[in-house]
């Protein structure tokens, strides 16, 4: 299939994340779009309005055009959950799943990938504005809304193609990249991997696909990604806080570092994002454009102006006085992550974290690291587990977390089942001195932006 020759698409799952940055790429080559979803509102519901497209808020048989070339659906869905995927197949229409055509698109440029754990979103999306800024003119493809473009996606006409690529049932396989980010490795997505080692072998498996002629920039602070590491026979840069590492941080404050390559200094850098996992991701951003002998004085630049990604530490107003931030962290580590950089941010303030749950089985697989997420804010409020078209029940639940949260720091968390009971809860709660941090990746960001208009 030659994605150039393809006049009319539709798409399964058209507000999914990664879904609309392909559908972004493919309306700027022209192709004439329209898809479908479920009524829940996302971010997204936003870009397609901006690009004029339609779309149906209900999945039926008879949503497909008639002369459709192909239909492009989301992983989330299948023949025995969707009956638009039973409809295509029943038609015998061209059919290609979102990550294979990403993959395709990706495939064709200097594709650079950035995987791992933690920080995917961000870095990706640092990376593609910084090379955006310089001049080249990147195709880029990011798992969130980029604030500084308003979308999810870049269609230049230069050679590199950034792309955040996802490890969850393992579509890692189908990239063939010039250069990867290797950003962090913890284990997660347990419906898919049986285990952290099994986890971990699908970065193995990707490393190995880079060319000698390649590049691999990988977190030199841990041993896992380090491990990963001596799989690949291409060039391997490292980044930390460690001294061993090529590209080293030092004279960290707050948001402003320094970065040494080899002993020698490239010079002060500064982002607008908190938390020393952000100045991470800004140095692995740092550590590729090195390696590709671009204006670091013009990376500089571009890194100072990067606003950071929708729903990754977004500031979504204030109620009574009441700072309200929304995250999309949903891992034990990104969470104690964020909640850092907010206690280093604001050292004084009475920090709430209205926390939803994702997925039953990651919930049941790292329900004590949950649990010890949370101490570096006051309280921590647990909304219902958010379920997906994959699973919606499970062995545990959102009470099981708050009595394991207590019994590390007693009182701390509540139950509260709904979005509407925890903004009754908080509206009368808090104000100019207290934070409220939604934070997970179903719908509790509804939490803050309620607040909001209250």
């Amino acid at each position: 299939m030659d994605i150039r020759n393809i006049k009319k698409a539709y798409m399964i799952g058209i507000k999914g994340s990664g879904v609309i940055a392909v559908v972004e790429i493919l309306h700027s080559m022209g192709v004439e779009i329209t898809g479908s979803d479920t009524n829940e509102k996302f971010f997204t519901d936003e870009i397609l309005q901006k690009l004029n497209i339609p779309y149906f808020e209900k999945f039926e048989a008879k949503n497909i055009p008639s002369d459709v070339d192909l239909v492009v659906y989301s992983t989330a869905y299948n023949e025995n959950n969707n009956v638009e995927f039973k409809e295509a197949k029943r038609r015998s229409l061209e059919m290609i799943s979102y990550p294979e055509i990403l993959a395709k698109l990706f495939n064709e440029k200097y594709g650079i990938a950035v995987c791992g754990t933690h920080g995917k979103t961000t870095t990706s999306a640092m990376l593609a504005h910084t090379l955006k800024e310089i001049g080249v003119d990147p195709s880029a493809v990011i798992g969130s809304r980029v604030i500084n473009w308003e979308g999810n996606a870049l269609s230049g006409k230069g050679e590199f193609f950034v792309a955040e690529t996802d490890e969850f049932q393992n579509k890692l396989r189908m990239y063939n990249p010039k250069g990867i980010i290797l950003t962090s490795l913890d284990f997660d997505h347990p419906d898919t991997f049986p285990n952290f080692a099994d986890y971990k072998n699908a970065f193995a498996d990707f490393v190995v696909r880079i060319p000698k002629t390649g590049f691999l920039v990988v977190w030199g602070d841990s041993v896992d990604t380090l491990e990963v590491s001596k799989e690949t026979i291409c060039q391997v840069l490292t980044y930390g806080f460690g001294e061993e590492n090529d590209y080293k941080i030092s004279s960290l404050e707050l948001q402003k570092f320094e970065v040494e390559h080899n002993g020698k200094s490239l010079g002060g850098f500064e982002i607008k994002l908190i938390g020393k996992h952000n100045i991470l991701n800004a140095t692995a951003v740092i550590a590729v454009c090195h390696k590709l002998n671009l204006d670091l004085e013009k990376v500089k630049e571009a890194l100072k102006n990067f606003q950071g990604t929708k729903r990754r530490f977004e500031y979504i107003g204030q109620s009574n006085g009441a700072i309200l931030i929304d995250d999309y962290g949903h891992h034990p580590e990104e969470i104690k992550a964020t909640l850092k950089g907010a206690r280093e941010i604001y050292p004084q303030k009475n920090i709430w974290a209205v926390f939803q749950p994702h997925l039953y089985s990651r919930t049941e697989a790292l329900l004590q690291e949950f649990s010890q997420s949370f101490s570096d804010i006051d309280h921590v409020i647990v909304l219902d587990i958010y379920g997906s078209a994959r699973e919606n029940d499970g062995k545990v639940n959102s009470l099981d977390l708050v009595k394991l949260i207590n019994k590390f720091d007693r009182d701390k968390a509540q139950y509260l089942k709904t979005i509407d009971e925890a903004v009754k809860f908080l509206q009368d709660k808090i104000g100019s001195e207290d934070i409220v941090i939604a934070i997970g990746a179903g719908n509790g960001w509804e939490v803050v932006e309620k607040l909001k208009e209250k």
